[in-house]
């Protein structure tokens, strides 16, 4: 690199820094954001592999200029499609410097500055969601990877207790693992048994209520219906109603049966934040492990996730990774790599200390009670309308109807929402049928972008029952 690519490098950042900026400002107070199709981009950036270097400024230009009529306004006042954050502008300041200093969290010693923040926010994380404070916190990309090493770790300690050391032996000859898990399980956490050989199809499902929630009288039924080691999946709000698992009762069975219990709090762990929502996750803190995200209540850019471990030397059995050529552990500090499945990383924990710095506890409770209160005055306004049905009670900050209880009604009418622009909501299956699911969880949603999109949705329900 030359003193000049270098320059022209820096000036590439100037440019894309302001344009960033500029698209907040633009996406924040636009009326609609009509979004281009992928295949309407893929034509856009198609093109033959460049033959030579090419000038920082024309390529940052370029990308801004092709890309933006593809950028879904995720970080808009109405975007309910998915439980999706605003990517706080703090939180991505932060996030550019973890990008600017190019820092590596993969030990101490590559990434001191990087690893004590971490160090650090970890704490803050266990204290804001008032989990047990001995617990140890990996910074992944999302509740995926979250779930996938909670698992792990689940798998290494469950499997170590009947003495077998699946780091060393793998699962070949093991005792068979018995997971259990509610009938109404996110896909994720299939994914992460997926991952771990443990399979997609030999679990045992628990059956749920109308919420989602498991069966405490069914849970137990599952848990003494076999012996040999047991990994129980619970969750923290649901997808679709937002609802949890009954962990007062089923955390107790759990330990009992001396099972590991893991939660599947990607978003619904939150309302542990929240003083007034506190109370739907009684006994959570019994479990052994949690997954959640940071971009989702937390607002931290994507991509963000925390895995956090009551056991944190089972923790570290299932992730660490040891070389000739890396730093040895300094004593009793905690080592980053030790509780991802990565070496190399981005610093996400300067997203996490910005924004937990940002809000602080009362800063958060507010957020998740306003995204809670937006989500059950959108629903009750909806369902007094003819021919929209609220699906389930709204108990967090999800929420699902119907219209003209009809599948292609209800598909219609979410087509039409996102073809307005007004508002972007999506669709989802829930107990064979099609609703339209609404997320609320933006830090720039208001009461006001409420009674717009409840406007918006209203609207396109009309067009379509009367064409």
């Amino acid at each position: 690199m030359t003193s000049q690519d270098f320059e022209d490098g820096l000036a590439a950042m100037e440019t894309a820094a302001r344009q960033a900026i500029a698209y907040r400002r633009d996406v924040a107070a636009a009326e609609t954001t009509p979004v281009a199709t992928y295949r309407q981009m893929l034509a856009a950036f198609d093109a033959p592999l460049p033959e030579g270097p090419g000038a920082p400024g024309e390529i940052i230009d370029d990308l801004i200029t092709r890309a933006t009529p593809g950028v879904r306004a995720a970080t808009g006042p109405r975007f309910f499609g998915w439980v999706i954050g605003n990517s706080h502008p703090t939180g991505v300041a932060a996030d550019w410097l973890a990008s600017a200093w190019g820092q590596n969290v993969g030990n101490l010693t590559s990434a001191p500055a990087a690893s004590a923040i971490e160090t650090v926010a970890a704490n803050w994380l266990l204290e804001i969601l008032d989990l047990p404070r001995e617990a140890s916190v990996g910074y992944v990309t999302g509740a995926t990877v979250a779930n996938f090493v909670c698992l792990a770790a689940a798998r290494s300690e469950v499997l170590a207790r009947v003495g077998w050391d699946v780091e060393a032996d793998g699962l070949i000859g093991a005792p068979p693992i018995r997971v259990l898990i509610g009938a109404d399980a996110h896909a994720t956490v299939f994914s992460g048994l997926k991952y771990l050989g443990l399979g997609t199809r030999r679990v045992v499902t628990v059956e749920t209520d109308d919420l989602g929630r498991m069966l405490p009288s069914a849970f137990e039924r599952a848990i003494k219906s076999g012996e040999g080691p047991v990994i129980a999946i619970a969750q923290a709000g649901q997808i679709n109603t937002g609802a949890s698992d009954p962990f007062d009762q089923i955390a107790p069975m759990a330990k009992a049966a001396g099972a590991w219990l893991h939660v599947d709090g990607a978003f619904g762990l939150w309302a542990r934040a929240a003083p007034t929502r506190f109370d739907q996750l009684t006994g959570v803190d019994q479990a052994d492990s949690w997954a959640t995200d940071g971009h989702k209540w937390l607002q931290t850019p994507y991509d963000c996730g925390f895995a956090i471990v009551r056991d944190a030397e089972a923790h570290r059995r299932a992730m660490a990774i040891s070389a000739s050529y890396l730093p040895p552990a300094q004593g009793a500090d905690r080592e980053p790599s030790a509780y991802v499945p990565e070496l190399s990383r981005r610093a996400r924990g300067l997203g996490t200390w910005a924004m937990l710095r940002q809000y602080g506890r009362s800063g958060i409770a507010e957020l998740v009670e306003r995204g809670c209160r937006i989500a059950r005055d959108m629903a009750t306004a909806l369902s007094h309308e003819p021919g929209i049905e609220l699906v389930a009670e709204v108990v967090l900050n999800q929420f699902m109807v119907r219209f003209g209880d009809d599948d292609a009604a209800t598909l219609a009418t979410v087509e039409r929402i996102q073809t307005d622009g007004v508002a972007f909501i999506g669709a989802a299956t829930w107990r064979g049928l099609w609703v339209m699911r609404v997320s609320v969880s933006s830090a720039a949603t208001t009461e006001r972008d409420g009674e717009i999109s409840i406007a918006a949705v209203l609207s396109a329900w009309r067009a379509v029952r009367e064409p």
